[in-house]
């Protein structure tokens, strides 16, 4: 199974390294999140997050119990939560790359 690494941990390794450039940290990220709301599919293990943008924007993820036994609601929450949040490092990641790109004129 491979190695996740924290948000934390990949933040202090660019530190050590000295890679300094600009870039996103985990604090950008939660500071785009101004709401969220969860549901759980009746009769089923399927969770769904929405994360509301400060610009209005929702991010979704979603969750889902392989077997009904093994499902916990608080669980579910939480990896929902980080698909979605996940999907806002790419959102991110494309207009922070917008800022820094040169401008090119015809």
């Amino acid at each position: 199974m491979p190695l996740i690494a924290s948000d934390a941990a990949i933040e202090a390794e660019l530190r050590t390294k000295g890679l300094n450039a600009p870039h996103l940290t985990p604090a950008d990220i939660d500071s785009v999140i101004v709401g969220e709301d969860y549901h759980v599919f009746p009769g089923t293990t399927v969770t769904v997050c929405a994360l509301k943008l400060r610009n209005g924007y929702v991010v979704t993820g979603e969750s889902a119990s392989a077997s009904p036994e093994s499902f916990d609601a608080a669980i579910g929450r939480r990896v929902a939560r980080d698909a979605a949040r996940n999907k806002i490092w790419g959102l991110e990641g494309y207009l922070l790359r917008e800022k820094l790109a040169p401008r090119v004129t015809e």
